[in-house]
């Protein structure tokens, strides 16, 4: 399933600077959650802490782990960043795209090893190549979220 609209983190960044920076802010801020599609069809959920280095959004995995099963069967993911409390503190992020393994001799490894996350023996890269964002963030005294949407043109 190769789409040739999904872009880098990098690609959005250029699109779409200031909303990356936010995006960036939310993903350091704690544990993401990834949406992948089991074998049967049905959602599958697994807390991830995924890495922004350079132009990639990247996630490592143990090759036998069911995010990995599930993502080598269908590419398509949802993330989407955790909030800071009840109120939606901090604001949220979704992405939906598709995910790519990579190769060790692939600069996201460079990239990776350049800042100090290094997979450990066994584990695999997967970057996250991106077909939409929605940022949502919420203003005091206002249930209502205001919400930004980018996808690649």
């Amino acid at each position: 399933m190769e789409r040739t609209d999904a872009v880098t983190w990098g690609g959005f960044e250029e699109d779409a600077p200031e909303l990356a920076a936010f995006g960036r802010e939310r993903l350091l801020a704690g544990a993401s959650y990834l949406a992948t599609t089991r074998a049967d069809g049905s959602p599958r959920v697994h807390p991830v802490n995924p890495k922004v280095r350079g132009a990639h959004l990247s996630l490592y995995m143990f090759p036998t782990s069911p995010k990995a099963a599930d993502l080598r069967r269908d590419p398509r993911f949802a993330l989407h960043t955790s909030v800071e409390d009840v109120h939606g503190g901090g604001g949220e992020l979704a992405v939906r795209g598709i995910a790519r393994f990579v190769e060790d001799h692939d600069p996201l490894g460079e990239d990776l090893a350049a800042a100090g996350h290094t997979a450990r023996d066994g584990y695999v890269r997967v970057e996250l190549l991106l077909l939409g964002v929605l940022a949502g963030t919420y203003r005091p005294g206002s249930n209502v979220p205001h919400l930004q949407r980018w996808q690649p043109a």
